[in-house]
């Protein structure tokens, strides 16, 4: 299992360093000094409406209590099951309970610190899917998304606090409220490395299955069906 993990964490290290390559490679030829070029050098999107806050309360509702996350707690806490991990929850209903129980309230508190840092921060977090062709251009853009915001009213790109730092308040609240004294710091954040690398198999989801404006993936990121303007927003 530790050879194991660490390969992982490997990969998503190399992933991230890949697409922050390629970010950098974009913003030198579209000459923009330092950072990320505009959102339309970077990835070809369409013309940013920013989301109002109707929408993105509705996005955030969806994001953190729907099925999306159901579902995805029940699959965690399946595997965990499976590794018997933790060990203390024991096996049977009760223990998958538990598990289930830590899961889904893991992923609530990261969408929540997520929707709530980006809102202080005038982020927006959402998945807007790229224009561009190729599948390596669109895996690129996905990557790159999963720790890049929208920011002002022209929708630029640049790095984001709170989709990058979301994913460990998580499971550190979790090692911290509920979790058998020996988890401690690191492996609240190993955890929150696979769920930053969940982020980004959501992202890559959305961009490549994504079925349109009524479709299940809409309503986590209405980005997608260009939502409601918010005017105000700065």
């Amino acid at each position: 299992m530790k050879m194991s993990g660490t390969a992982l964490l490997l990969v998503i290290n190399l992933t991230l360093l890949s697409a922050f390559a390629h970010a950098q490679q974009v913003a030198d030829a579209a000459g923009a000094p330092g950072g990320f070029a505009s959102a339309s050098s970077l990835s070809s999107e369409p013309a940013y409406t920013r989301p109002n806050p109707a929408a993105r309360l509705h996005a955030y509702v969806f994001d953190a209590f729907g099925p999306y996350p159901i579902l995805g707690a029940a699959a965690v806490a399946g595997v965990s099951q499976a590794m018997n991990t933790p060990p203390e929850w024991k096996q049977g209903a009760a223990g998958y309970g538990k598990r289930f129980g830590s899961d889904f309230g893991i992923a609530a508190i990261s969408t929540t610190t997520r929707y709530a840092m980006a809102a202080a921060l005038k982020e927006d977090t959402l998945y807007y899917r790229c224009e561009c062709r190729g599948v390596l251009p669109r895996l690129s853009h996905a990557v790159v998304s999963t720790f890049t915001a929208r920011h002002g009213l022209d929708g630029h790109r640049a790095f984001s606090i709170s989709a990058v730092a979301a994913p460990y308040a998580g499971t550190l609240a979790g090692v911290s409220a509920w979790y058998p004294a020996n988890y401690g710091t690191r492996y609240a954040l190993r955890m929150g490395n696979y769920n930053l690398l969940g982020n980004v198999g959501e992202n890559i989801l959305i961009e490549f299955f994504y079925s349109g404006p009524h479709s299940l993936l809409s309503h986590m990121h209405p980005g997608n069906s260009h939502p409601p303007q918010d005017p105000g927003q700065k």
